[in-house]
């Protein structure tokens, strides 16, 4: 319980932080979410992490199958939110470029992406194209509370919106 009641005050605080920056929330929370998870097993002495979010296991934050479970339950919440502010009237001035972007933009994303991941971290071919699949995606539970905060014009706010639901898995 000590655990969850820390990932909440922990959020609390980096909301608080972008907030007070006038910086998109998701930046402190990625940064929060590493210092506390990856980071931080590099120095408790026994090679812990502070907040031990078990996957499969009987004990932790998340017994079981939980953590699995309250993240599909919180991204289906986030892409409800962000279906309910989509407007019809935006997919009709915006419609061309996000079905560029959609097609030709991973084509091109794909190809580019797993050849530089190749070339530049000499990765296998299959990891660097399975790499190259997973930065296609930009999805809308990044997107969406960025252009909460950064003002962008009226139509690019649309395309970066619909691709971004539309291009999501």
């Amino acid at each position: 319980m000590i655990e969850l009641a820390g990932i909440v005050i922990l959020g609390i605080l980096a909301q608080w932080f972008a907030w007070k920056l006038k910086i998109p929330a998701i930046l402190p929370l990625i940064l929060i979410g590493l210092l506390v998870g990856p980071v931080s097993s590099l120095y408790t002495e026994n090679g812990m992490k502070l907040l031990e979010p078990i996957w499969n296991g009987q004990k932790g934050l998340f017994p079981g199958e939980g953590l699995y479970y309250f993240v599909s339950l919180a991204i289906s919440i986030i892409l409800f939110e962000g279906g309910l502010t989509l407007k019809r009237e935006e997919i009709k001035n915006v419609g061309p470029e996000i079905t560029k972007l959609i097609t030709l933009g991973s084509v091109i994303t794909f190809f580019c992406a797993g050849l530089a991941a190749h070339y530049i971290f000499y990765l296998s071919w299959e990891v660097s194209f399975l790499f190259s699949s997973l930065v296609i995606v930009t999805g809308p539970t990044v997107i969406t509370p960025i252009l909460r905060n950064i003002p962008l014009k009226k139509d690019v706010s649309a395309v970066l919106k619909w691709e971004g639901i539309l291009i999501d898995p």
